[in-house]
């Protein structure tokens, strides 16, 4: 079945984040992906969404302005598995690695 695509729009992009305004119409998806950043995402809008990720597929209930954080290296597809639209600002911090490795 092939879903329709999320909607990213960019915002904000320099040397030290990325930020990222993403709109997914009712079963929309992202596509697989890893970040390769840390992220943090801010719901505007609250509901489920689908996380198909390399260990399985679970879902996560957004709630609109409740932050969450997660690490680089976070592999994943997102799909909008609520009957309305979901929104959603990610912001990449852009940063190289504390032992100063390229990433």
């Amino acid at each position: 079945m092939t879903r329709a695509q999320a909607v990213p729009t960019v915002q904000v992009d320099n040397e030290r984040v990325t930020v990222t305004e993403w709109r997914f119409a009712p079963g929309a998806e992202t596509g697989h992906h890893r970040h390769g950043y840390d992220y943090v995402v801010v719901p505007m809008t609250s509901g489920p969404l689908r996380l198909q990720t390399p260990a399985g597929e679970v879902t996560s209930q957004l709630v609109a302005g409740q932050a969450y954080y997660r690490p680089a290296g976070v592999e994943h597809n997102v799909i909008n598995a609520h009957e309305g639209e979901c929104v959603f600002v990610e912001i990449e911090i852009k940063r190289p690695p504390a032992d100063g490795a390229a990433s």
